[in-house]
C-alpha cells in the first residue's frame, strides 16, 4: 500500500567535508551546497569529533591541533583573515593582487564582517578589535633585535639584521681602507728612509773622499816640502855631467859581472861637491877606483867617489854640502874621465845612488 508520507530528502551535498583533500572541487560541491538555501547569517565553524559525520571513501579529516580540523576551507578561511589583518610582514610590501572569483560562489560567500579577524578591519569595529589588529600587524619577531636597536625604533628583525650586516661591511671596509693606507704610508716612510740613507752615503762617500784627497794632497805637499828642505841639504855631486852607466847594468867591464855604483861623465878636473855634510872616513888610492874619497854621513850612509884625478880632504875631517872635495879624473879602471859614485847602507849594502838621490830631493 502506497504511503502518503512525502520521500525523505536526499542528503545535501553539503553535509560532505568537501575540500579536505587537495585539489578537491571545492567550486562545484561548495555551489550546490547554498543552491536554494535561505539567507542567513553564518557562525564560525568550530568542528569537533562529535559534530564530524565518518569519512568515507578517499576523503578524511586530518588531526585536529587546537581544536581545528587543518582543512583546505579552514586554512583558507585563516590565511585570508592573517592577511587581511597585516600579521604577515612581507605581504605588506607587496603591492595589491586582484583575485577573480566565479559569481556563484561569490553569491553565496559569508559577510566579511562575520570572518574571523577580518570584521576588526571595518569602521565599527570595537577598540579591543583595533588591539587584537595591531598585534597581528607587529613584525612576526623580534629575535636578534638588541636593546639600543629597540630604542631607536627599530622592531623588524630582517631589518636590524641588514643594518648590523651593513654597519659590520663598513667597518670591514673602513679597517681595509686603513690598513692599506697604513700600509702605503709605511711604504713611503721606509722609502724616503731609504732615500735619505742613500743620500746621507752619498755625502759620507762624497765627503771621505774629499777628505781622502785633502789628505793626500797635504801628503803630497808636506813630502814636497820635506824634499825641497833636503835639497837644500843635499846637493848634485858635479856638474856639467852625463849619466853614461847605472846602477846594477851587467857587463864584462865590472869585476862583479855588474855596474855597482851611478857615473857621471865629465871633463877632467871638474869639481866634486859634497852630496851631505859628514865626516872624511877614508880618502885615497883604492885599486880599480882609483883615487876615492869615503864619506860617512850621520845616520850611518857611505858615499864612496871614484876615479878622482885628485883628493881635497883628509881622513876625519867634517864636511858640509856642496864643499868641494875632489876632482873628476880617470884613474883606476875607467875607458875616461868621469865621476864613479856608490852608496852604502850602515850595514855594507850596495844601493841604487839614483834612487837614493832621488829620496833626498835630487833629480839628476
Amino acid at each position: 500500500m502506497a504511503s502518503n508520507k512525502p520521500a525523505p530528502e536526499a542528503p545535501s551535498r553539503f553535509d560532505h567535508d568537501y575540500g579536505t583533500e587537495p585539489g578537491g572541487d571545492f567550486t562545484g560541491n561548495f555551489t550546490g551546497g547554498f543552491t536554494g538555501e535561505p539567507d542567513r547569517d553564518w557562525d564560525e565553524w568550530n568542528p569537533t569529533e562529535e559534530s564530524v559525520r565518518p569519512v568515507r571513501g578517499r576523503h578524511r579529516v586530518a588531526k585536529q591541533r587546537n581544536g581545528l580540523a587543518r582543512s583546505s576551507t579552514v586554512l583558507g578561511v585563516g590565511v585570508i583573515a592573517a592577511v587581511g589583518a597585516g600579521g604577515m610582514a612581507t605581504a605588506q610590501s607587496k603591492p595589491p593582487v586582484s583575485i577573480s572569483v566565479p559569481d556563484s560562489i561569490t553569491d553565496h560567500l559569508p559577510d566579511a564582517k562575520s570572518l574571523p579577524g577580518v570584521g576588526a578591519l571595518f569602521s565599527d569595529e570595537s577598540e579591543a578589535d583595533r588591539t587584537e589588529v595591531t598585534a597581528a600587524t607587529a613584525p612576526l619577531t623580534t629575535a636578534g633585535i638588541t636593546t639600543a636597536e629597540a630604542e631607536q625604533g627599530t622592531t623588524d628583525a630582517g631589518e636590524a639584521l641588514r643594518a648590523r650586516i651593513l654597519q659590520q661591511a663598513e667597518q670591514q671596509q673602513d679597517a681595509a681602507d686603513a690598513e692599506a693606507k697604513a700600509a702605503e704610508e709605511k711604504k713611503a716612510a721606509e722609502k724616503a728612509a731609504a732615500e735619505a740613507k742613500k743620500q746621507q752615503d752619498e755625502a759620507e762617500a762624497k765627503a771621505a773622499a774629499e777628505k781622502k784627497k785633502a789628505e793626500e794632497e797635504a801628503k803630497k805637499k808636506a813630502e814636497a816640502l820635506r824634499l825641497a828642505k833636503l835639497a837644500a841639504s843635499y846637493a848634485i855631486p858635479t856638474s856639467s855631467y852625463t849619466i853614461t852607466s847605472t846602477f846594477g847594468e851587467a857587463g864584462s867591464m865590472w869585476s862583479s859581472g855588474y855596474h855597482t855604483g851611478l857615473d857621471f861623465a865629465a871633463p877632467t878636473g871638474t869639481p866634486i861637491k859634497a852630496i851631505h855634510g859628514g865626516t872624511v872616513k877614508s880618502a885615497g888610492w883604492s885599486g880599480a877606483y882609483g883615487y876615492r874619497t869615503v864619506l860617512e854621513l850621520d845616520d850611518g850612509t857611505e858615499l864612496w867617489f871614484c876615479h878622482q884625478s885628485s883628493i881635497g880632504v883628509s881622513v876625519g875631517q867634517k864636511v858640509t854640502t856642496g864643499e868641494t872635495i875632489g876632482r873628476v879624473g880617470a884613474t883606476g879602471n875607467v875607458t875616461g874621465p868621469h865621476l864613479h859614485l856608490e852608496v852604502h847602507t850602515a850595514g855594507g849594502t850596495g844601493i841604487d845612488p839614483m834612487a837614493w838621490l832621488r829620496g833626498k830631493g835630487l833629480n839628476p
